[in-house]
């Protein structure tokens, strides 16, 4: 965890591929360091439901990646770039239930497609840079 000047606190997350017994230790992590500063609890709700889900985006279809958390006077804001095959189409990935994850990663109870949705419904805003081949960067903010 780090401060600047003006009053921002950061902290980041590695995200490992396939790491499944890993999944969820960023967004507790993020929940506990902002209850600690007093943050609300409903606030508190919404980062870790948009963290969890996008950790878990990185964990089945990413090769990993980073989540930075900035918590500004106004908002937290959440960076999450990852090193995956970028998202071929993000009109499709933002339906409910629609996933292009294995029969694999189902059985061990995740990739309902509902990740991007959640993170859309819990955040006050969000913007998807994907590009194929390279990775995606999903930025959302929770205003305070």
């Amino acid at each position: 965890m780090s401060n600047d000047d003006s009053g921002r606190i950061q902290f980041k997350y590695k995200v490992l591929a396939d790491d499944y017994n890993a999944v969820g230790s960023a967004s507790s992590d993020a929940k506990n360091k902002l209850r600690a500063i007093g943050v609300p609890p409903d606030i508190l709700r919404k980062v870790s439901i948009c963290m969890y889900e996008g950790e878990i985006n990185m964990v089945i279809h990413a090769k990993g990646g980073e989540i930075t958390v900035n918590i500004n006077p106004s908002c937290v804001e959440m960076i999450l770039k990852d090193v995956g095959p970028g998202i071929k189409d993000v009109d499709k990935a933002m339906q409910a239930g629609y996933s292009t994850a294995t029969d694999d990663v189902r059985n061990l109870g995740f990739g309902a497609g509902m990740g991007l949705p959640n993170m859309l419904k819990n955040s006050d805003s969000m913007h998807i840079d994907t590009e194929i081949g390279v990775g995606t960067t999903i930025t959302m903010t929770v205003n305070l």
